[in-house]
């Protein structure tokens, strides 16, 4: 009897190990299996917890009953994915998890985040440091309505300060595990559980400060006197950074009084409001006025300590890339460098240890700012984004800076930059990704439909069940003898299949042309260059390809150039006049503006007017599968497959939504907000051999008519199709980060 009561007591307990085995696994199955779980370590002093402080110049971290120095190697991270703008927090579970296991692999330490995220964020990094065996810390931010400071022009104003003391306590709680957040417009919302705190390495509050609102915030206040709080005061201070203490102040009362813990803390800054001056700089609102971290101090109950951050680039603003001491600065490699030259003066400005919260480039195909050494805004491929964020991160470390935090982790295709954002639709970025933006591509991760690598390949064609546009008969003596297309959520792709000539493709007299039809009663009858054919539609864009690099590029008719009408024609930048008519027989280059007209006020010199070529199409494999993969490919040619693939970025082809079909309308009767949806792109091909020129599908020699123009056409998108992939620059991070 006995022992049939033992086998009922073990059979109990089996169902109620089983029982709690399925709870576990139920609670993690969204993030896979926590294979050790692991509790923080806490520093007890008294009633005051922490995991982190500041010792000289590092943060250190609690670790196994010592405190353990901490270079921050580390990224940013945003609030959105393709097909979502950043108030939505759409990111799930799931995804923060990978994100996170991905940024371990890669040897950081930190992450950073802006604002307030969903609860799946929180719930993922808790599950993911119970489980890692080295924890990411994070540095969580809080946010300011940014469009009524810069209205408003006073921080002080209640209906500044009063949501900005709120959110910080909204967070403080959020960390904790003990929040509720209401629904808000624009803003993350739910129920917060997970007890992070443990792992939260310091705050960085705020945003980049409008100088225009410092200044008259300043202004406004002129006998504010020196804050005294009870964690910090202020001495021979401004207006502004009293106003920074205070809400510092406000941050570490309430985390100490609610919960008894303390945190390092910050205040985001950037060059435009640094405490240095710049003679060389031209915008006058650059150098307008200062925010001085050495005006706070902390007192000795603020016991975790208070760093300054800043987010430095290396090519803006324009003062970096004119100021004679810093371009003749030569770093640790004997090399001469603005960017560590900008740095080691920042550095030497300040009483406090500083911490690079944002630095990096983006890997896009357009270009926004140059910088004298080539580290550039844009127009540069995975492996320059990769070799100059190294070098950039190793400036930082040399200079004697606490680390840095690299911008960003994602790609964010909602976001803007100045030199493309009249030519698209605002309120449908997210749901394209235009390669031509730089600020959308500084991500280490991409999004990207992996549909149809650029590797001249056929397979991916009939893989994929894609049809010819245009098939010629085997028997004919036509050079061509396909064509293909089709489009994803970043290009349009054309295949074109030649003649099994032997070497025709590397053929020096050879050339193709694509000849495409957008936009409705424009574009031009004669072809660019000395081609003698008329087309009875009007021509918007001629890509022109043939054996010299040199010479391949796409053409935009000179009337539907929005480059030449808003500096040439608006601002009197150029001297173009043939633009002002319909169908004038001229072609424009497709180009961005880089810099207007500037006077650099130290020495006087006058930079003139500046932009590129975009339109230029470079040779190489773009993909990513591929050993010799370049980002920045726009066409390659198979030899053995005879075979011609080109991918365009829509933005050269004027198309403000391609997932809607919409593109810039008539500049000279609507301007640059102009736009019209279409069906489809008319296209035809031709090939020119010597004297002698093929066109495709028409037969006849002298004249391409509309119906002999194929059109084609797509299936409109809201919800973009993409996957992920870590960019080339992601494995040079981590080689870098694990050097240090």
């Amino acid at each position: 009897m006995r022992k049939k009561n033992h086998i009922c007591l073990l059979i109990g307990l089996l169902i109620i190990i089983l029982i709690a085995v399925g709870i576990y696994l139920a609670k993690t199955h969204n993030t896979g299996l926590v294979k050790q779980s692991k509790e923080a370590a806490v520093y007890q002093d008294g009633n005051l917890s922490y995991c982190t402080i500041i010792n000289g110049n590092r943060f250190q971290v609690y670790k196994t009953g010592q405190w353990e120095d901490m270079l921050i190697k580390g990224v940013n991270i945003g609030m959105a994915r393709p097909g979502t703008w950043p108030g939505e927090a759409a990111i799930s579970e799931s995804e923060y998890y990978r994100w996170f296991k991905y940024i371990g692999e890669m040897g950081a330490n930190a992450i950073r985040v802006y604002t307030l995220h969903p609860p799946e964020f929180y719930k993922a990094l808790y599950l993911y440091n119970r489980q890692a065996e080295e924890p990411l810390y994070l540095f969580h931010g809080v946010w300011i309505e940014e469009e009524n400071l810069e209205k408003t022009l006073d921080a002080y104003l209640p209906e500044n300060t009063l949501p900005f003391d709120e959110e910080m306590q909204r967070i403080v709680d959020v960390i904790h595990g003990q929040a509720s957040v209401k629904a808000r417009r624009g803003h993350a919302a739910g129920e917060y559980t997970y007890d992070i705190s443990p792992y939260v390495m310091g705050w960085i509050i705020g945003i980049e400060w409008f100088p225009h609102m410092v200044e008259n915030t300043n202004i406004k206040h002129p006998q504010d006197k020196p804050y005294s709080g009870r964690f910090f005061h202020t001495k021979e201070s401004s207006a502004f950074e009293n106003w920074l203490a205070q809400r510092m102040d406000h941050l570490i009362t309430y985390e100490f009084e609610k919960y008894g813990w303390q945190r390092p803390v910050s205040f985001t800054n950037w060059p435009s409001t640094d405490l240095l001056t710049h003679p060389a700089e031209p915008l006058d609102m650059e150098d307008l006025v200062g925010i001085n971290p050495n005006h706070i101090y902390r007192s000795d109950e603020m016991k975790c300590g208070y760093f300054a951050s800043y987010h430095v680039y290396p090519y803006y603003p324009d003062f970096l890339n004119y100021e004679e001491k810093y371009l003749n600065y030569k770093d640790h490699r004997g090399q001469k460098n603005n960017y560590a030259a900008y740095l080691h003066e920042l550095r030497k400005a300040h009483d406090m240890p500083v911490l690079i919260a944002e630095f990096g480039v983006p890997s896009s195909r357009g270009m926004t700012h140059e910088n004298p050494y080539g580290r550039n805004q844009g127009r540069l491929s995975e492996k320059d984004q990769g070799r100059i964020n190294a070098d950039l991160f190793e400036d930082i470390v040399r200079q004697n800076y606490m680390g840095g935090l690299l911008f960003s982790w994602q790609d964010e295709w909602f976001k803007r930059t100045w030199n493309t954002m009249e030519l698209d639709n605002p309120d449908r970025r997210p749901y394209w990704s235009n390669q031509q933006t730089s600020e959308q591509h500084f991500g280490l991760l991409s999004f990207e439909t992996h549909k149809l690598p650029l590797d001249g390949k056929k397979a991916k064609y009939l893989e994929t069940g894609i049809s010819p546009l245009y098939q010629s008969d085997k028997k004919s003596n036509q050079l061509l003898q396909a064509v293909y297309m089709e489009q994803d959520e970043s290009y349009i792709y054309f295949r074109i299949e030649f003649n099994e000539q032997q070497g025709l493709l590397s053929s020096e007299n050879i050339k193709t042309m694509i000849l495409m039809d957008t936009i409705k009663g424009q574009g031009n009858q004669n072809l660019p260059g000395n081609i003698k054919i008329r087309c009875e539609t009007g021509i918007d864009f001629a890509i022109d390809i043939s054996s010299k690099p040199e010479e391949n590029r796409i053409w935009v008719d000179s009337y539907y150039d929005p480059f030449y009408y808003q500096y040439g024609y608006q601002m009197k930048y150029l001297n173009e006049q043939d633009a002002l008519s319909k169908n004038s027989g001229v072609y424009h280059p497709i180009r961005l503006v880089l810099c207007r007209p500037l006077m650099i006020p130290s020495t006087g010199q006058k930079v003139p007017f500046s932009y590129y070529e975009t339109g230029v199409l470079n040779k190489g494999n773009g993909s990513p599968f591929s050993d010799n993969y370049d980002s920045l490919a726009d066409y390659i040619i198979s030899q053995e497959e005879n075979a011609l693939e080109l991918r365009i970025p829509w933005q050269l082809l004027n198309f403000k939504d391609p997932g809607q079909k919409e593109v810039l309308g008539d500049l000279w009767q609507g301007d640059l907000a102009s736009s019209q949806k279409i069906l489809g792109i008319r296209v035809a091909v031709l090939t020119q051999q010597g004297e002698k020129v093929y066109t495709f599908p028409t037969a006849q020699q002298d004249q391409i008519n509309v119906q002999d123009m194929a059109v084609f056409t797509w299936e409109n998108w809201d919800v973009p199709q993409y996957k992920e992939r870590l960019k080339q620059s992601y494995y040079i991070m981590k080689d870098v980060f694990k050097k240090f």
